[in-house]
């Protein structure tokens, strides 16, 4: 019983922090399916790397709030306040997620498991030997607690999101990659350092101070 007290008090916690959070009202307001959003919204202001006309790849998209932003940096001047939910694009967006969520228009949505061969196929068959300006990825695998095993997890997604990149951006093209502190980033650092021409640590203020989130953005990959 002690147990579920303790488990029903995190949950309540969790709860009133999630509900007077500003970017969780902020993202209710502007239409944003995750506070998500913000995270690459400031990532993006600060290192200026969407534009119209790109072609994005969205990794771990799911429920979509990165592609909800990059599908509004893509919309016309003149498609009114927060940019259109719908209507022509300038730009491609590709996205991928293992876990359903609901379209959103103009965005190429593949489900599967990045890991597994036949799904990373189909995004190079939709990509179809186009360079690809920017790869975004929020992809976390499940948290066991135990440091080794979940840098291990970590590791694994990062360094596929790494190979897709080099296969497929530009030379002057950008990786946006999700990581965590602890076990393993100071390698999965050194990691971004030998394959991109700059490489810049970022942790927005949409990451919760408490998280051990933070991301790496690679720009230039050095084999281009």
């Amino acid at each position: 019983m002690k147990v579920k007290t303790k488990s029903k008090k995190v949950n309540k916690a969790w709860l009133n922090d999630h509900i007077h959070d500003p970017y969780v009202r902020l993202a209710q307001k502007e239409g944003y399916r995750a506070r998500a959003a913000y995270k690459l919204k400031e990532i993006d202001e600060t290192l200026g790397l969407i534009k119209p006309g790109q072609l994005v790849v969205d990794l771990g998209a799911a429920p979509g709030a990165w592609s909800q932003y990059l599908r509004r940096k893509f919309a016309p001047k003149d498609a009114g306040a927060g940019g259109a939910a719908v209507g022509e694009l300038n730009g491609t967006i590709i996205a991928l997620d293992l876990l359903d969520f609901e379209p959103i228009e103009g965005v190429k949505i593949i489900k599967g498991d990045f890991r597994e061969d036949s799904v990373a196929e189909q995004l190079n068959a939709l990509v179809g030997g186009r360079p690809v300006d920017v790869v975004v990825s929020d992809m976390a695998p499940n948290l066991s607690g135990i440091d080794s095993s979940d840098a291990a997890r970590i590791a694994h997604l990062v360094e596929l999101a790494l190979e897709f990149s080099m296969t497929h951006l530009k030379p002057e093209g950008a990786l946006v990659c999700k990581v965590f502190h602890g076990s393993g980033y100071s390698q999965l650092v050194e990691l971004f350092k030998a394959s991109f021409r700059v490489t810049k640590p970022i942790k927005p203020k949409a990451s919760r101070d408490k998280s051990s989130e933070t991301f790496l953005v690679g720009i230039g990959p050095k084999n281009r």
